[in-house]
């Protein structure tokens, strides 16, 4: 999926915290169980620092798109960094392919 944050403007490390807050909530909400899933997305406003993460809701929509996708599957978390001082990471559906 696209990057846990999305926030042109705050890509420097001041915005290390609230990208670490929202790519934690993140994490956990992509991870979990689909019910679950569904419903926290579906509420991704609320989440810690989710606004400075994503000032406009359209580039989460890929995470929501590999959430929709995945079904009743797992969701993985493929890609976990930090670039320019923020935290990212990135989710795919189903099982990750053997190394």
């Amino acid at each position: 999926s696209g990057f846990s944050y999305h926030n042109l403007r705050g890509m420097d490390p001041s915005y290390a915290e609230p990208s670490e807050r929202f790519d934690a909530w993140l994490a956990q909400a992509m991870t979990s169980a689909p019910d679950e899933r569904a419903e926290a997305l579906t509420h991704w406003v609320d989440a810690p620092a989710a606004r400075i993460a994503h000032p406009r809701e359209e580039h989460l929509l890929p995470a929501m798109v590999i959430a929709g996708a995945a079904g009743s599957d797992p969701v993985v978390h493929t890609y976990d960094d930090h670039v320019m001082g923020i935290k990212v990471s990135g989710f795919a559906a189903g099982t990750p392919a053997a190394a």
